[in-house]
């Protein structure tokens, strides 16, 4: 046991991961097919937590200048002696991360936007006293290293060509085209969505995207990721370049989150290989593409816990992640909505048009954006046959748990219906509202309530007909 390679939880760091000697799951296949494919200006859609910034982080230590070669050895990508001659360590690199961009008004989150870019550009020393850039480059250098210490100096057309100015100063010190990788690049309009000041955050980072990741003689190409394809003519005006893939295409689709190869390799390499079916069962269930996915975050720390003792399964994806869509669908849906969430949790599924190109803004516009926000984020996804699914019992789990919550907060908002329910439980009150009880009890025969597996380890199951009509409750038991 203690010759394994140890488990860390939580880093997207390539480098310190190979260094380090952790467990690594070899995604630099996604090198290879990226350059055999070519690449632009590319984006890649998908939920939280399904490896996107490792990926970006594994993109940066092999294109960048000064890469260490001996980190990919043994990996997938090594094997292509030719592709890592003509493109590993050959390119100045810019990776940021947008994913800390937040704020409670538009100020604060510009000014986290501009000590992004201050600290990014101060990475770059060799840009201080470069004679290459000469004395018009070598202010810029200066003005954009220095917004950290004096952001207030900075206007907002100077930040949104800030990446484009940083683009131009690596090129004209190392003479050759940058690559340019943004991460988590749509949390920006989220949190502005949030707090109220989406249309001025759409603004800047369309300026900041603009000009750096247009077709121009300094850019090799740019990838990107979000969770949300945020439409073209909303962020991305004038890129006729950008390519996007998301979690319905196929091409990359087995490079963010884990294959069941790969799950099956990592529980045998722990000695866990006996725990597969309650995995499956757990994190398994997405569907990328053609490509049947588990959920890289939820393995990992299931690896972790158990190697330590605790081999139940749990929900990690729940904390990792706002659960804001799932309370809205319930809060606001109509009955026939509310009876297509029965039918997902009891295991169903039913076909809706998804679309994956929306604006935080469109979310609540319709039912049927919320239904499509919660497939392009990870709590849905879609079976062999096209139909919305949940995808295994963690996020089960997740959709009863949020209902109990809408339940409970209802509840104690009136303390007279609490009180009604807790006596009419206690006491089987039956004498109003009869058939609404009935038709309750009826869908409970048959949605087969009482064969879900959460009940596996359950003695006696009791039904709760439970009916709400103004100020008054009904209770009946079946």
């Amino acid at each position: 046991m203690n010759n394994r390679k140890k488990l860390l939880v939580g880093n997207e760091d390539f480098e310190s991961i190979r260094e380090e000697n952790y467990y690594f799951v070899d995604k630099t296949g996604f090198i290879v097919e990226l350059l055999e494919n070519g690449v632009s200006a590319t984006l890649f859609t998908r939920p939280r937590r399904f490896g996107k910034s490792l990926n970006l982080s594994m993109l940066e230590s092999f294109f960048k200048i000064g890469a260490r070669k001996e980190l990919f050895e043994g990996l997938e990508v090594s094997e292509h002696a030719d592709l890592c001659e003509k493109y590993m360590g050959q390119y100045p690199v810019i990776s940021i991360s947008l994913k800390d961009i937040d704020g409670n008004t538009f100020e604060q989150a510009a000014l986290l936007l501009k000590k992004t870019m201050a600290y990014k550009t101060a990475e770059y020393e060799e840009l201080r006293n470069s004679d290459k850039l000469g004395c018009e480059y070598q202010k810029k250098y200066r003005i954009l290293s220095s917004i950290f210490n004096n952001p207030a100096s900075i206007s907002l057309p100077q930040l949104e060509n800030s990446l484009f100015d940083l683009l131009r100063l690596l090129y004209r010190h190392y003479g050759k085209k940058v690559i340019i990788l943004i991460d988590e690049y749509d949390v920006p309009l989220y949190r502005s969505f949030q707090n109220g000041y989406y249309d001025d955050m759409v603004k800047l980072i369309r300026g900041l995207f603009s000009a750096a990741l247009k077709t121009n003689k300094y850019l090799a190409f740019a990838i990107l990721t979000g969770c949300l394809q945020i439409p073209k003519e909303s962020i991305f005006t004038g890129l006729n370049n950008l390519e996007i893939y998301s979690i319905k295409d196929n091409p990359f689709s087995q490079y963010f989150g884990f294959t069941e190869q790969e799950v099956s390799n990592a529980l045998e390499y722990y000695g866990l290989q006996y725990r597969v079916g309650i995995v499956r069962k757990w994190y398994d269930g997405y569907r990328f593409g053609n490509t049947d996915i588990y959920c890289p975050w939820d393995v990992i720390n299931y690896c972790n816990r158990a190697l330590q003792g605790t081999i139940e399964p749990q929900n990690y994806w729940l904390n990792t992640s706002s659960n804001y869509l799932v309370r809205h669908l319930i809060e606001e849906s109509n009955g026939s909505v509310k009876s297509e969430i029965e039918d997902l949790i009891a295991g169903k599924s039913f076909f809706k048009e998804m679309k994956t190109e929306l604006t935080y803004g469109d979310m609540y516009k319709s039912v049927d954006n919320v239904w499509s926000m919660l497939f392009n984020t990870g709590y849905l996804t879609m079976n062999e046959q096209n139909e919305l699914v949940i995808p295994n019992e963690e996020i089960r789990s997740l959709f009863i748990s949020q209902i109990r919550e809408w339940i409970s907060d209802a509840l104690k908002k009136d303390k007279q219906i609490q009180n009604e329910v807790y006596c009419a439980v206690r006491q089987g009150d039956c004498q109003t509202l009869e058939k609404a009880c009935d038709d309750a009890l009826n869908q409970m025969e048959e949605k087969r309530y009482d064969d879900l597996e959460e009940f596996d380890d359950v003695d006696e199951v009791m039904k709760y007909g439970i009916v709400f009509y103004r100020k008054r409750c009904k209770v009946k038991m079946g």
